[in-house]
């Protein structure tokens, strides 16, 4: 079971440095990934429903600094060397897919080959609508969108006919590092995200879950749909954020077969303050695990 940490881009994780900090203090202790979400547009009095709590509002106020995902990564994979940098997530169907898949390979080259695409298709129709994309079809538009940006980034020269996207004979350079693939975990805890994993995800990252038993649940089902689509369940990588993980959690996801516990904190204000701060995390969910 690796360990994962949700601490940039927001707040103080839109700190310069404190992402620096971060970065390479969660390198050296044992950390997996680095997560880093989105959201473009926040507004103050919103009335779509936010689907990962109770209460449905987002626990993010909308005046905080929130850094453009791809971007904190960058500078996250830049003051790191091992750790690998996913988007937690990035809601796909705002962007257009060719810009994404060339932003992506890039930082994958930088990277290393480090990068795990995140996405998801969405809540807040306000954010929508201050971008001028349809709210509706969004699904079908991010399934459309992956699709076209593996043609891309598999193809030397491609092309692509869809209801959203298309474009004939292009090239888009560079290519990722890992034979022309970056993986990409899907979020979202409900029937239909679960569905998309199982049917063309590479992952899933169930975000704010309530506990174990819903992570349980969760598991239950993509075993079963990815069993009716003749795939092997084992295939995709599992990561979790739990609303409050206790360390007795990590073994019973192991069982489950969950890959990663993301751990979703706030990092401190002060840079200097950073390295403690990584290193209690380390010392609680990594070292005194053996």
């Amino acid at each position: 079971m690796q360990l994962g940490l949700h601490a940039l881009g927001i707040g103080a994780g839109a700190d310069r440095a404190v992402i620096d900090a971060v970065a390479s203090c969660a390198d050296g202790c044992g950390f997996a990934t680095l997560w880093a979400g989105e959201h473009v547009v926040m507004v103050d009095r919103p009335a779509s429903h936010y689907p990962y709590s109770d209460d449905g509002v987002i626990a993010v106020p909308a005046q905080a600094d929130w850094l453009d995902p791809m971007v904190a990564l960058a500078f996250a994979a830049a003051a790191s060397s091992r750790i690998t940098i996913a988007t937690g997530v990035l809601l796909l169907p705002e962007h257009n897919p060719v810009v994404v898949a060339k932003q992506a390979a890039s930082l994958d080259r930088l990277s290393g080959g480090r990068l795990t695409l995140g996405v998801g298709v969405g809540w807040s129709k306000e954010e929508f609508a201050a971008l001028s994309v349809p709210f509706e079809h969004r699904a079908a538009r991010t399934a459309e969108y992956v699709a076209a940006m593996r043609t891309l980034w598999r193809d030397d020269v491609a092309s692509f006919d869809g209801k959203f996207v298309g474009f004939d004979s292009i090239r888009v350079n560079p290519k990722p590092v890992r034979d022309r693939r970056i993986p990409i975990m899907l979020g979202g805890n409900s029937d239909s995200a679960l569905r998309r994993v199982a049917s063309w995800g590479d992952g899933w990252y169930g975000f704010n879950l309530e506990d174990v038993a819903a992570v349980r649940d969760c598991v239950d089902k993509l075993e079963r749909w990815c069993a009716e689509g003749g795939r092997d369940r084992a295939e995709l990588r599992l990561a979790v954020a739990l609303r409050n993980p206790r360390e007795g959690d990590v073994d019973v996801l192991a069982e489950l077969g969950v890959d990663e516990l993301v751990l979703v904190e706030s990092p401190p204000e002060r840079s200097d303050a950073v390295a403690g701060w990584v290193a209690a995390l380390a010392d609680r969910w990594i070292r005194n695990r053996g």
